[in-house]
């Protein structure tokens, strides 16, 4: 399926997080680094260790948003720390040839969450004249590699990310950015983002005047009550056709 615009009446667009929300990105951490860690011989607990590695990268990964960290340098961090707690003591040098050799094993774990296509399929008949999209926090050309390599991305006419136009969610002005992009080519007369974190995504998306959607796949955690009128919340994708046809048909 190729995303396109459909005539020049105004149409809804319907704007989705990459990481967490379409596709699996923890559970391709958690497979990637047990066999990166099965290959350098480190022992101990792979849960514990997988748990070590999503802090890191929620650690470094944010500097690098921040910008205190470069891109390379946020992938050398969260390497050198790993290491250093399971008694490896990485260089700059070393530390980046071991993030690439995990990276392989990351990458051939990618997968689409089991929701993920018939959300989007389901979409595409109750909103036939919707538009999709992605904004995404990251670098341009590694999304586009996720979306390529996934097979999902001649699904969204526009892919934004935050490393590509300076700024990054929660910003109000990443979700203006996307919406003038599809704006170029027909107008909007409305926009739903969906993502899996509450404050980045969804309030986010809700405070730029968007239609904020919670993915909250775990139902673990609560919405606070003030957020509760701004933001609506699903725990699956498959939710998402009933919710936003009457919010964005017309």
């Amino acid at each position: 399926m190729t995303a396109s615009p459909r005539s020049d009446s105004p149409a809804p667009v319907i704007l989705f997080d990459l990481d967490d929300t379409l596709m699996a990105h923890r559970a391709a951490v958690r497979a990637g680094i047990a066999l990166h860690m099965r290959e350098l011989a480190y022992e101990g607990d792979v849960a514990a260790a997988s748990g070590l590695w999503h802090d890191l990268e929620e650690e470094h990964y944010h500097s690098y948003l921040a910008g205190r960290l470069t891109f390379e340098g946020q992938r050398r961090a969260r390497a050198r720390d790993f290491a250093i707690a399971h008694g490896d003591e990485l260089d700059e040098l070393a530390a980046g040839a071991w993030f690439d050799r995990y990276f392989e094993r990351y990458r051939e774990s990618w997968s689409l969450h089991d929701d993920a296509l018939p959300a989007l399929d389901a979409l595409v008949q109750v909103l036939p004249d919707a538009r999709f999209g992605i904004i995404t926090n990251g670098e341009l050309d590694f999304q586009l590699a996720k979306l390529e390599r996934l097979g999902i991305r001649d699904r969204f006419e526009h892919v934004i990310a935050s490393g590509d136009v300076g700024v990054t969610k929660p910003d109000a002005e990443i979700f203006r950015i996307a919406l003038e992009r599809f704006a170029t080519d027909v107008p909007v007369h409305a926009a739903a983002y969906i993502g899996d974190r509450l404050e980045t995504d969804a309030i986010g998306a809700a405070d730029a005047g968007l239609i904020g959607v919670w993915l909250n796949r775990n139902g673990g955690s609560q919405m606070p009550s003030t957020e509760a009128s701004a933001v609506l919340e699903i725990t699956s994708l498959a939710e998402l056709p009933a919710l936003l046809t009457s919010r964005l048909a017309g």
